[in-house]
């Protein structure tokens, strides 16, 4: 009887240490210790933390720079004027010489086609107002206008009379156009609606101010071939514009709007231009 006694405390005892709460369990793709689970996958072993209501893995996300740099940004569009030159007054005749004949509006149609609009922007910045959602845009380039003319008309400086202007040519042209390249500093407010993407729908609006650094008249005709008369043919010295910016995806549109005329004397119009802007953002 004592021995059957001792036996059955034996296994009571066994019993109670195998019932014991092991810190460390096994399976065969996983090993349990404490609060971590080490799991083997395809001979490669990782490790992860187990959570509870007062144990918990926060993921922390990279912060974005509140100041990024775009550089080599390309603009391609097409471009044109808001006409409001008052043809036959006395103001426009002094500065287009048409003989007998005032210059019309139709004299100085443009191809609309082949007028075109070119920026290289050195660089632009974007700086994090609010949330990377509000920011500020700023840049650097060089805008350049390419007006093309359906008529045959010739920009010169020091007419007859010393005067700068524009005249009936007597030639016909297969290409004439006047080229006015401006330094150009943008300056915008960006709205980006979805901060978190890189490429999703953002909207900017703003002002540009350019002062002009060239511009000639090119020309080709039989009578004289390939010519190009260089000068600043009383144009305005400085380009204020209204711009803007539209974001879709991978797509980057961009428009501009000249607050004041191209010419300084003359002429009124106001040029404006709308495209395609190749950047990253």
């Amino acid at each position: 009887m004592k021995k059957v006694v001792i036996a059955i405390a034996a296994l009571l005892a066994a019993g109670n240490l195998f019932a014991q709460t092991d810190s460390t369990t096994s399976k065969a793709d996983t090993i349990k210790v404490g609060n971590f689970i080490i799991i083997k996958k395809d001979k490669k072993v990782t490790a992860e933390r187990t959570s509870s209501s007062s144990d918990s893995v926060k993921v922390a996300k990279r912060k974005k720079s509140n100041v990024s740099t775009n550089w080599s940004i390309l603009d391609i569009g097409f471009a044109n004027v808001r006409d409001e030159t008052e043809y036959g007054s006395a103001e426009a005749n002094s500065y287009l010489r048409g003989g007998v004949t005032p210059f019309t509006k139709d004299d100085m149609k443009l191809r609309t086609n082949k007028t075109s609009n070119v920026n290289y922007w050195l660089f632009m910045q974007k700086v994090n107002v609010s949330k990377h959602v509000l920011n500020l845009k700023y840049g650097l380039g060089l805008e350049m206008y390419n007006f093309r003319y359906s008529k045959n008309i010739s920009y010169r400086e020091n007419l007859p009379g010393g005067v700068t202007g524009v005249f009936r040519d007597t030639v016909q042209f297969s290409k004439n156009k006047l080229y006015a390249g401006y330094i150009t500093v943008p300056f915008m407010i960006n709205v980006n609606t979805t901060p978190d993407r890189k490429r999703g729908f953002s909207f900017s609006a703003g002002v540009s101010a350019g002062y002009l650094v060239g511009s000639r008249n090119k020309q080709i005709s039989n009578e004289r071939g390939k010519q190009k008369v260089k000068g600043d043919f009383d144009l305005a010295k400085w380009r204020v514009a209204y711009i803007a910016e539209l974001g879709l995806g991978p797509i980057r549109l961009y428009g501009s709007y000249s607050m004041n005329p191209l010419h300084e004397k003359g002429l009124k119009q106001y040029p404006y231009a709308v495209g395609l802007r190749l950047s990253n953002w």
